[in-house]
């Protein structure tokens, strides 16, 4: 099947048969292919041409890709010109001073910079966790830089949403504590107050019974002496009617 599509592909134009001729212009022609070439110039299809087993004849030749060097490590450049920073480099320029806060983020123990290198026109951005440098990256214009900053910006926060929802939660908490004291404390005096307010109460009883019993206690005795000091004027006015018996009747003058 092989020898007859290579016969085949042979027999598709004049461009082949030219080939042939060509490369065989040296040598003499074989029979078959002869009579292929005959067959071609008279405008008979492959199709016509008994199909005969023959020997296995040579492929065309194909043009080989010339093989390039293969980096081992992939080019960490990436589409929109940002790759792969050296920390120790960043750091080495922080101690120098050669860099320029362009942009700062910060959420709890993340923070995210943006920074210029003057010198070589170079653009960094570095991820830090409690102050240590933990990613960079490295951009050739501002462009790009700021879109890795957006990007470190957004892990951060959400490397930072933990935190974020305990210190929501600590506040939270520390304010119903707060709330939970002043109730109580709102409560114990309301509950003082009721107690006082009861001992006053019970004491004003106290005393309006002492005071009622007292006043009874009086009334009986005013009744007693008024009782007393009626009897004794009615003693003194039956003494002083006695004692006017004696006096004798003188006639008017």
């Amino acid at each position: 099947m092989k020898s007859l599509l290579n016969r085949r592909s042979v027999l598709a134009g004049p461009s082949h048969l030219v080939q042939i001729a060509r490369e065989h212009a040296a040598g003499p022609v074989s029979p078959d292919e002869s009579e292929e070439a005959a067959l071609a110039a008279a405008g008979v299809t492959p199709a016509a041409a008994p199909a005969e087993p023959a020997a296995p004849s040579a492929e065309p030749a194909r043009p080989v890709t010339t093989l390039r060097p293969v980096p081992v490590v992939p080019s960490p450049v990436s589409a929109r010109g940002v790759q792969m920073a050296d920390t120790a480099e960043i750091e080495w320029l922080a101690e120098e001073e050669a860099l320029t806060p362009f942009r700062v983020f910060r959420s709890f123990a993340y923070s995210v910079s943006l920074l210029f290198h003057a010198k070589e026109l170079a653009y960094y951005v570095a991820l830090y966790q409690d102050g240590s440098l933990w990613r960079a990256l490295k951009a050739a214009d501002l462009e790009a830089a700021e879109t890795a900053f957006h990007h470190f910006e957004e892990q951060a926060t959400r490397l930072s949403e933990g935190e974020t929802r305990r210190a929501q939660l600590e506040a939270q908490n520390e304010q119903l504590a707060r709330m939970i004291a002043r109730s109580e404390s709102q409560a114990e005096r309301l509950r003082t107050d009721l107690q006082r307010r009861g001992a006053q109460e019970q004491a004003v009883s106290n005393r309006q019974h002492q005071v009622r019993k007292d006043v009874s206690q009086l009334e009986a005795q005013r009744v007693a002496a008024q009782a007393h000091l009626n009897k004794a004027h009615r003693q003194i006015h039956q003494l002083n009617l006695t004692s006017n018996e004696g006096i004798p009747h003188l006639p008017n003058r």
